[in-house]
């Protein structure tokens, strides 16, 4: 939805080059249904009804120009106030959804939807190669919840801060499998406008401003397992 400086100037440089011609060739063809008027033969005179026509015609794309540069202030407006909502979210606690996350200090954080109870969940976390470092399984409650990592991989070595990435599959009693949806946590530190769209910076994560689903102040820390929300369970 943001349009680049760039276009914007080019556009705006459009409007005011079209409204400078358009104003020239008005002066002249006033000047010269002028000069005519005064010069026309009174026993000839010139059909009036065709320089009728023109200054309708005239007048026709005068208000066109006009919409054009009323649509482009309200463009430049619209670009403007989505930016300042963007910027607003710097020093916010986020959730986005997504997979991604981020291990910084022995913790990264997760958010999950179950759409039915998981009798049999497995979570594995993996490292920015692809690799999984960690298997946990258990069983999930319907709804939402939190998983908490402390990045202690499953070889029980201390895996480095970094992005890391979650994937929960479950099935209930019946074998049937359920839908878990996952999200991350996260504090704004930056928003990048070189692209179409805001993308927050969320530690190392860029994130979509369109995949935030929850905003929060920074104070208000996501649970750990076993503090309010259902997490996973061993």
């Amino acid at each position: 939805m943001a349009v680049d400086g760039v276009a914007s100037s080019s556009s705006n440089g459009a409007v005011s080059s079209a409204r400078s011609t358009i104003a020239g060739n008005f002066d002249t063809f006033l000047s010269i249904l002028t000069t005519q008027l005064k010069n026309q033969n009174p026993l000839d005179p010139l059909d009036t009804n065709q320089f009728t026509a023109q200054l309708v015609q005239f007048s026709g794309v005068e208000q066109q120009l006009k919409t054009n540069e009323f649509l482009q202030a309200l463009l430049l407006n619209t670009q403007t106030s989505y930016r300042a909502d963007a910027v607003s979210y710097i020093g916010k606690q986020v959730s986005a959804s997504g997979e991604t996350a981020e291990l910084v200090d022995g913790g990264a954080y997760w958010a999950y939807n179950a759409d039915a109870n998981v009798a049999n969940a497995t979570v594995n976390i993996k490292d920015a190669a692809g690799n999984v470092v960690y298997t946990e399984t258990g069983s999930l409650n319907a709804g939402p919840g939190t998983f908490l990592w402390d990045g202690v991989g499953s070889d029980g070595n201390n895996r480095p801060d970094g992005v890391y990435t979650i994937e929960i599959k479950g099935t209930n009693l019946a074998g049937n499998a359920v839908q878990v949806s996952t999200s991350s946590f996260g504090i704004v530190t930056g928003v990048d406008f070189s692209g179409a769209e805001p993308m927050l910076t969320v530690g190392k994560n860029k994130v979509a401003l369109s995949d935030v689903t929850d905003i929060r102040l920074a104070s208000a820390t996501p649970p750990k397992d076993g503090e309010g929300d259902e997490a996973t369970q061993p």
